[in-house]
């Protein structure tokens, strides 16, 4: 599976962004997705994340509420709709994915950047 991921931009605080990830490969429809962040000097850190089988999503705290992940399987794409953005939240911002029941997350996207201003 090959991601790109897509979508970062400027955006004052209190504003929304959505994230795209196409994936491509037959089987996407099977892969759980994943959206994780990396700040300029921290680690990255998981954000979101959609499991194929039943679809049920898991989000960080410090974002609950606030972003919601989905997918489109007919689109190969994943979705992180980004709301009442936070300067924290500044980050580059990764799409992945992994075989259902994986332990780890085994393809990466490029990573796309989300800059917050106050």
């Amino acid at each position: 599976v090959q991601l790109q991921a897509s979508g970062g931009g400027l955006v004052q605080a209190g504003g929304s962004l959505r994230l795209s990830c196409a994936a491509s490969g037959r089987t996407f429809r099977w892969y759980d997705m994943g959206w994780f962040r990396q700040a300029p000097g921290k680690e990255r850190e998981f954000v979101a994340a959609l499991t194929w089988s039943d679809g049920k999503t898991y989000y960080a705290d410090s974002v609950k509420g606030r972003f919601a992940i989905s997918r489109d399987n007919a689109k190969n794409t994943v979705f992180l709709q980004m709301n009442s953005l936070k300067p924290e939240d500044t980050a580059v911002y990764y799409c992945a994915a992994k075989v259902s029941g994986s332990p780890a997350y085994d393809y990466w996207g490029q990573g796309t950047l989300v800059t917050v201003s106050s």
